[in-house]
């Protein structure tokens, strides 16, 4: 019997949450890792509207495994105090939405300069972030992502050494540690002790291309059975990437993972991914 739970960025198939809900049914997926909602960022709906989402998917028997915020993703320059209210916006939402964990970033570094000497900016905000989710009995979920502090192994293994712990753990995201130029295993030995959540997305270290899982340099496969052969009872989340969707565009600084897509319905490319995905674990 499998320990693991699968879920997915179900705002690849559809803006429409209700082709969201279906697609995910037909798959036998329970959860989704819900980012956005017919054309919206979840962060930006009111506590009212979250309430109704919620309702939606209580009635479809979807549950939230985590809510994926943009939180972090913001220069480490700019101004935190209106990043910070909307952060504690965010946590309400979570709060709404029945789980605990909020997906964070640990915010871009200015081009052209040492992510290692905004350590200190880093570490500020990132402890008020920490903080008030212990406050509030949440999680957050650290990605690796391009461009921010913790792109790296070495530095996602440094801000977990310092935050790590009920309310600070870390996702791993095979992809963009590829398109960062970082050996996936090494990766993996790093940071096993404290990944709390997966995200199953590939991609091409000869040109940054995302493609389905196992078919990129991730090494997708040998990894995620290590990771499932030691007992993890975390989510694997479906992070297909392999069309264009409403927001992709807003989702990265020089939007990597736009280059070398080729056009297809989200659904399709959603269903693509997750077959890539079953056939991996053995579910096909």
């Amino acid at each position: 019997m499998r320990q693991y739970l699968l879920t997915g960025f179900a705002d690849e198939i559809s803006p429409d949450l209700g082709r969201q809900t279906a697609v995910l049914r037909r798959l036998n997926m329970e959860y989704m890792e819900i980012r956005g909602v017919n054309g919206r960022g979840i962060d930006t709906y009111s506590e009212a509207e979250a309430k109704e989402i919620r309702k939606v998917l209580d009635g479809s028997g979807i549950k939230v495994s985590s809510l994926a915020s943009p939180i972090g993703k913001t220069d480490v320059t700019g101004d935190f105090s209106g990043h910070f209210d909307h952060f504690k916006h965010v946590a309400e939402l979570a709060h709404i939405l029945d789980t605990r964990y909020i997906r964070i970033f640990s915010f871009f570094i200015p081009k052209g300069q040492r992510a290692d000497d905004y350590r200190a900016s880093v570490f500020e905000r990132m402890d008020r972030l920490v903080s008030y989710a212990e406050a509030e009995r949440l999680t957050l979920l650290h990605e690796n992502e391009k461009g921010i502090y913790g792109d790296s192994p070495e530095r996602c293994r440094i801000l977990m050494e310092e935050f790590y712990g009920d309310s600070f753990r870390a996702v791993f995201d095979f992809a963009n540690f590829v398109q960062c130029g970082q050996d996936t295993k090494r990766a993996w030995e790093m940071m096993k002790p404290f990944i709390e959540y997966v995200h199953v997305k590939d991609a091409r270290a000869l040109d940054k291309v995302v493609v389905p899982a196992g078919e990129g340099d991730g090494r997708i496969a040998e990894i995620l059975g290590e990771i499932i052969g030691s007992g993890y009872e975390g989510f694997l989340s479906l992070e297909p990437h392999l069309t264009e969707f409403p927001g992709l565009e807003m989702l990265e600084r020089e939007g990597e993972s736009l280059h070398g897509m080729r056009a297809m319905d989200g659904e399709e490319a959603f269903i693509k991914g997750y077959h890539a995905l079953a056939g991996i674990l053995g579910l096909m």
